[in-house]
């Protein structure tokens, strides 16, 4: 089994229809359903609370009309009284429909967010290598919290929107069918007017959202490179480039915000003509002896109730908007493509004595750039194999190729003869120890990060550890020791000390195969000896894979693997190869001979 890649044209959300469903899925699963049925009996009850106050207040007009106050003066008190008891009722229904529709989004997101940050986990590599970190944040932050926000306002406003216009209508068509026909004749426009502003405004929403997100891209790249960009004086520029993913992020932000603020105060126009003209038609059934005065006045109520809710969802379409164009990135994620899976019969990869072999392996990071092909290699226990070569050779990615990062085109990776595909990724890393030239330590103590790899390693190991790293001297003048909290990436500590670290971590894992990958760049020369020989008595009876472009640190290797263009081209040991005379040679002598 070689765990081939499959050519993938990059993850699609679908339609705006197929989003949609997707998120009321998320909507409507779990617990959330008893918070639906919550929002939909607090909106029903209340609006029907505040549907039957109008009413009272045309029969509190009709009372007041015949101008017999005293004889009227109970019923109208008792009216009175029920309509202050009706918005009451109406105003804490309403409270409470807000309640459970925030549960409902709150709830929404948290699973959206969990959902893709499992997904995270089962990317490939290459998705982050393909990917801003910026980018990759701006869709757990910006595109869940503008999902947050639309769901709020949108379940409160469609669901009482449509009880609303439901219970409106009835009410309407229960006094005179006639005057109801005019308020709904008029309505089908503000259907026409908002499709035809939203459907241009969605656009312009996709677009902010991805504009966004390289915006946030761009921003973390340049703050996390600042030493850089100021050692070669690239403000200017960066500040350009900035400016420029700003003014897009503006011009498409605008578009977007034209478009929301265009649809209300033009629906609003289309339902103040349908108002007037129910105040017409009113006035005229009133002469006609069809409708009372307090039933125009009951009647116009009803009338901009029935309109709200078409101008409530318009005035929340930037929301709506953003929302459906931030679902669609995250369900992009959702969507793309996973690590090869597990084998279902799976095997867990035990008793490692450090045998490594690549038989035939052949790997790309692009179908029309082949990089490995046909590669072959055995590797015995406890042997050190440095591999070196020029930038691009290939080096690193056999590392990731061995600890199952990538997956092979073709051709096995075998670890004491077993496919390294036929085993699980949890057990077959397990028994590797990686110290890259790039650090990685998280917010958190300087204990806890020499600990990532065995959480449940004695204080008395972890000093140890640090001690064989040349550690524990800085470690101790830090202000708490090894209890001092670290900033996020180490940012507190220098990159050496960073490294350090890093290296100290290794060793308490104590694994049966480690990974050097430049180990000590970042260390001086004193310290850098020091740790060799840390390393030389860590890497006692243990296969050890040494990527290196100092040369200097590979003269004891057992072997010496050669690479260009991800092919073998020199093998033997650092005298074999000098004698050779070949390509390592001048390698070597390049960077001795040319700083004498």
């Amino acid at each position: 089994m070689s765990g081939k890649r499959k050519p993938s044209s990059g993850p699609s959300a679908g339609g705006a229809g197929r989003v949609l469903s997707r998120l009321l899925h998320y909507v409507g699963r779990g617990r959330n359903r008893w918070a639906l049925i919550g929002v939909l009996l607090s909106a029903l009850l209340g609006n029907i609370a505040l549907m039957l106050a109008p009413r009272l207040i045309g029969e509190a007009i009709d009372l007041l009309l015949p101008g017999a106050w005293a004889a009227v003066v109970p019923a109208l008190l008792r009216t009175l009284a029920g309509i202050g008891l009706l918005y009451l009722a109406g105003t804490g229904l309403s409270w409470l429909t807000a309640l459970c529709a925030n549960r409902v989004a709150n709830y929404t997101v948290r699973a959206l967010r969990t959902d893709l940050f499992r997904k995270l986990g089962r990317m490939p590599l290459r998705y982050f290598d393909s990917h801003s970190r910026g980018d990759i944040m701006s869709r757990f932050s910006n595109d869940i919290d503008a999902i947050a926000d639309g769901l709020n306002q949108g379940i409160v406003q469609l669901v009482s929107g449509v009880i609303t216009v439901a219970l409106s209508l009835g009410f309407m068509l229960s006094m005179n069918p006639l005057v109801a026909l005019v308020a709904v004749l008029v309505t089908p426009l503000c259907f026409v007017v908002g499709y035809v502003i939203t459907r241009y405004g969605s656009r312009r929403f996709r677009e902010q959202s991805r504009t966004l997100g390289q915006l946030n891209g761009c921003a973390e790249e340049l703050i996390t490179g600042q030493h850089t960009v100021k050692a070669f004086g690239y403000e200017r520029q960066a500040s350009e480039r900035f400016r420029a993913l700003n003014q897009e992020l503006y011009e498409c932000g605008y578009r977007a915000q034209f478009a929301s603020a265009l649809v209300n105060p033009t629906t609003r126009f289309v339902n103040n003509i349908a108002y007037v003209l129910v105040g017409v038609f009113g006035i005229l059934a009133v002469l006609r002896g069809t409708l009372s005065v307090g039933g125009v006045a009951s009647f116009l109520t009803y009338t901009a109730q029935f309109s709200r809710p078409f101008n409530d969802i318009t005035a929340i379409t930037m929301q709506l908007q953003q929302a459906m164009a931030s679902a669609r990135r995250i369900f992009a994620v959702v969507d793309g493509e996973e690590m090869t899976p597990e084998p279902a019969d799976g095997r867990e990869l035990c008793d490692v004595r450090g045998e490594v072999s690549f038989c035939g392996v052949s790997f790309s990071y692009s179908p029309e750039r082949p990089l490995i092909e046909d590669f072959h290699l055995t590797v015995r226990p406890g042997t050190t194999v440095a591999i070196v070569g020029p930038t691009g050779a290939g080096k690193t990615t056999l590392v990731n190729l061995l600890m199952r990062f990538y997956e092979t085109d073709a051709g096995q990776i075998l670890v004491d003869g077993q496919d390294i595909t036929s085993v699980t990724r949890e057990s077959l890393r397990s028994h590797f120890g990686m110290v890259l030239q790039d650090t990685w330590l998280f917010a958190g103590t300087v204990r806890d990060n020499i600990a990532y790899g065995r959480e449940a390693a004695t204080d008395a190991e972890v000093e140890a550890a640090a001690r064989a790293a040349h550690a524990h001297s800085f470690i101790r003048r830090l202000p708490q020791g090894y209890q001092t909290l670290l900033a996020e990436d180490g940012g507190n500590l220098s990159q050496g000390q960073r490294q350090l670290l890093t290296i100290a971590r290794a060793m308490l894992v104590n694994p049966p195969i480690l990974i050097l990958d430049e180990a000590t760049s970042s260390v001086d020369i004193l310290t850098e000896q020091r740790i060799q020989k840390a390393f030389r008595r860590m890497m006692e009876g243990k296969t050890t894979f040494v990527i290196a472009h100092r040369l200097s640190t590979i003269r004891d290797a057992d072997c010496i693997l050669v690479l260009d263009k991800g092919n073998v081209v020199e093998q033997g040991t650092h005298e074999e190869l000098l004698a050779a005379g070949g390509f390592y040679s001048r390698l070597y002598h390049s960077q001795f001979e040319g700083n004498a």
